[in-house]
This record gives C-alpha cells, sequence and structure tokens, in this order.
C-alpha cells in the first residue's frame, strides 16, 4: 500500500517532512536563467528548462534526507505545454531517485470525470490497441471533496488497485479558509464533516501498518482545530502545508502527529527553494542552501515531537 511506502521512507529518513516543489522562473538563480536561455532561447522552452534544471538538482541535493517531494501542478500549467512537460519529467526524476512523490492537484468532479482524473494521475490509460500505460504515476494526488462521496470513490478504488494515496482537503491553510470550512453543519463544522467523510473512505483503503491511504490536508495554520481533526481521524496521514513561509511553526504541527510520531508529513516549498536568497549565500550555492534548511526544518520538528 502505498501509504505504507511513505512511513517507510520516513522512518528511513529520520524525517517527516516533504519538500514544495512549486517554481516560479524567477526563483531559479540568475546564472542558471541565463545559461538556460542561451541554449534553449529566452522563451516558454528555455523558462522551463531552467525550472527542469532547478528541480532536478534540488532533488539530486536533497533525496538522501527527505523522504517525499510534492509539485504543485499550477506552477507548471503556468508555463502551457513545456510546463506540464517539465512536471512529467519532474515527477519521473524524483521517482528514480527513491522519492515518494505527492502531486498537489487538487482534483475533483463528478464520477466520470473524476475518473479521468484519476486515471491521469494515479491508475493507466486504456489504449485502443488494449495496452495501459501509465501517465503521470504519482505516488499519492490531493483531492477537493466537494463534490461528495462520487467525486471520492474513483480515486479511492483506484488507490486500492494501483497501491496509491489521496490527500482529501480538510482544513486548508489559507486565511480564508473559515469562510466555508468553519461553516456550521448540524452539531459540527464543515471541516469536521469532511474528516468524518475521510474517515468513512479510508475505512476502505487500509495499510498494514495502521494508515488509510487515504489522508487529509490539515493546515499548519490551524493548530487547535489540528488536535480536534486528529482525534476525529486517528488512522488518517495528515499532509501539512503552511509551515514556514505561511507562519506555521514546528510547535503548531505537533497536534498533526500521533504518540507514535507518526501521521503527518509537512510541507515546505518556498523555504527551501528560496533559501539561498537569506544571508550568507551566493546563488551558485542554491543547492547546498536548500539542504541546509531541509536540515534545519527536520530538526526544528523532531525536537519539538520529543
Amino acid at each position: 500500500m502505498s501509504i505504507d511506502i511513505l512511513i517507510k521512507k520516513i522512518k528511513e529518513k529520520g524525517n517527516p517532512s516533504v519538500v514544495g516543489l512549486d517554481p516560479r522562473i524567477e526563483y531559479v538563480p540568475a546564472f542558471l536563467r541565463e545559461q538556460c536561455y542561451e541554449k534553449y532561447g529566452a522563451n516558454i522552452q528555455g523558462a522551463a528548462r531552467a525550472i527542469l534544471e532547478f528541480n532536478k538538482r534540488i532533488i539530486d541535493g536533497l533525496w538522501d534526507i527527505v523522504p517525499a517531494v510534492k509539485p504543485q501542478s499550477a506552477y507548471y500549467e503556468m508555463y502551457g505545454f513545456e510546463g506540464v512537460k517539465v512536471l512529467y519529467q519532474t515527477i519521473a526524476y524524483a521517482k528514480a531517485r527513491g522519492l515518494y512523490v505527492i502531486t498537489d492537484v487538487k482534483r475533483n468532479d463528478i464520477g466520470s470525470t473524476a475518473q479521468a482524473y484519476s486515471t491521469a494521475y494515479l491508475g493507466k490509460t486504456l489504449l485502443d490497441n488494449g495496452r495501459e500505460e501509465e501517465m503521470f504515476s504519482s505516488d499519492a494526488i490531493t483531492v477537493n471533496p466537494y463534490l461528495g462521496s462520487d467525486g471520492i470513490e474513483p480515486f479511492v478504488d483506484d488507490c486500492n488497485k494501483y497501491g496509491k494515496s489521496i490527500f482529501v482537503l480538510v482544513k486548508t491553510s489559507n486565511p480564508s479558509s473559515g469562510e466555508l470550512q468553519d461553516l456550521k453543519v448540524g452539531n459540527m463544522t464543515l471541516y469536521e464533516k469532511v474528516a468524518s467523510l475521510v474517515n468513512s473512505w479510508g475505512a476502505k483503503s487500509m495499510g498494514r501498518m495502521g494508515y488509510s491511504n487515504v489522508g487529509a490536508v490539515v493546515g499548519a495554520t490551524y493548530p487547535e482545530q489540528a488536535a480536534k481533526l486528529r482525534r476525529i481521524m486517528p488512522n488518517t496521514y495528515f499532509l501539512v502545508p503552511g509551515y514556514g513561509a505561511q507562519g506555521g511553526t514546528a510547535k503548531d504541527v505537533v497536534p498533526c502527529f500521533n504518540r507514535d510520531g507518526l501521521g503527518a508529513v509537512v510541507n515546505s516549498s518556498r523555504g527551501i527553494l528560496c533559501a539561498y536568497r537569506k544571508g550568507k549565500w551566493d546563488e551558485k550555492d542554491f543547492v547546498e542552501a536548500a539542504r541546509e534548511e531541509a536540515i534545519r526544518m527536520r530538526n526544528d520538528i523532531l525536537n519539538n515531537l520529543s
């Protein structure tokens, strides 16, 4: 089961964190942009190649200390066809380096379209010659539960069929999340209602290590709500955005974890990718800066969990 693979990698690395690969062209150091522009042109192709080279170097510098990466599809789609190709290549490269890949796509729709989304990122596409081929081949993706169970079940089915995982949006890290997520539904909030549904969806897809392949996105910026959600979803793995640049701290993420020290994987994107912009670093040392920040983040989380 996919969630067991993630847990194994977290244990092996001693690190419950994930690096968000959310690159804008301006995040890429100038020297690397210029090299790619000279070779491919100062255009979309050149920008896409610079982003790919940036991602590869970050992955090469961090693969031995982090268990997972999380490319956010929007940061690739904004560069059109060339950007989507880089997303595909980034996923493939990270997996070849032994990293668990959570593709942050937040997909959902009615049943048949949800199935198509799931096929693209988790399953296999059937060709007219009877062959099946993987497309983006993610280990896990994020999904939006707003359409209800028939928009989630195709993803859960593919998790079971192909050994993959999903992370359902439950309580997100953005400031306005409460406009909908905190609304009362009977005697509970909407995010608590979604959590109870995640529990029921996850019961159909349990791994050997006691956690479900149906996980939850729970923001680091709402630690009190995270504590409630951990009680509602004791066997659910949390993907935790909001650490670092969005204001969440290591202390804030502690309620997302279980007493076994498992149950959550904490994301940082800009804090790691742009670490070279802080203090002592030359831009040519961007990989070393990212590595130092990833180690600092790991130690920060582990110290607060101990």
